[in-house]
């Protein structure tokens, strides 16, 4: 019954440095058009958004003014038409507007009052899932592995610590 404790100890232990060493990554708040009040005509939204990746929980700040535009979430053939009616959802609120990016999928934004058609505001983003980068292996073996490891040291001390994990439980 001992050694049955201390290898589920191990393991337990293992899973914990492993579950540590899963990445994750900060929301990114994206200012649309690029400035802080550039939600506005005759700006190239389409080639802002070709520069920049979109995960899910990042989030977009317009800025604008809202006296004279508004922002649209909208579905893609509201997008392609710009068409104001039957809107997802109208993200205007004070000028300096935030909309968080929950799910991996496209998103579609117009501007009302006409100044999708006139200025084109608009924007299409696309949301991406996060998936962290694995640790390199090179070649399958532990030296090549424990090079790569070190170019990132973070990971080294987790990949050193799971592999005395790992030991210590075979040889109990």
């Amino acid at each position: 019954m001992k050694g049955f404790l201390i290898k589920l100890t191990c393991l337990l232990l293992l899973l914990l440095v492993t579950a540590e060493k899963t990445e994750s990554r900060e929301p990114v708040l994206h200012r649309v058009g690029g400035g802080r009040f550039s939600w506005k005509p005759n700006v190239n939204f389409t080639d802002w958004a070709i520069h920049e990746q979109f995960f899910v929980g990042d989030w977009l700040y317009f800025g604008f003014n809202r006296q004279l535009y508004s922002v649209l979430q909208v579905n893609q053939t509201s997008y392609d038409n710009c068409i104001e009616q039957d809107f997802i959802n109208n993200i205007t609120k004070g000028g300096r507007d935030v909309f968080n990016l929950t799910r991996p999928k496209p998103y579609y934004f117009i501007s009302g009052r006409g100044y999708c058609s006139k200025g084109g505001m608009k924007v299409a983003i696309n949301v991406q899932e996060y998936i962290s980068a694995p640790l390199p292996v090179t070649n399958g073996s532990f030296l090549n592995t424990v090079s790569s490891a070190s170019e990132f040291p973070g990971k080294l001390y987790l990949f050193v610590l799971a592999a005395a994990f790992i030991i210590a439980c075979v040889l109990l």
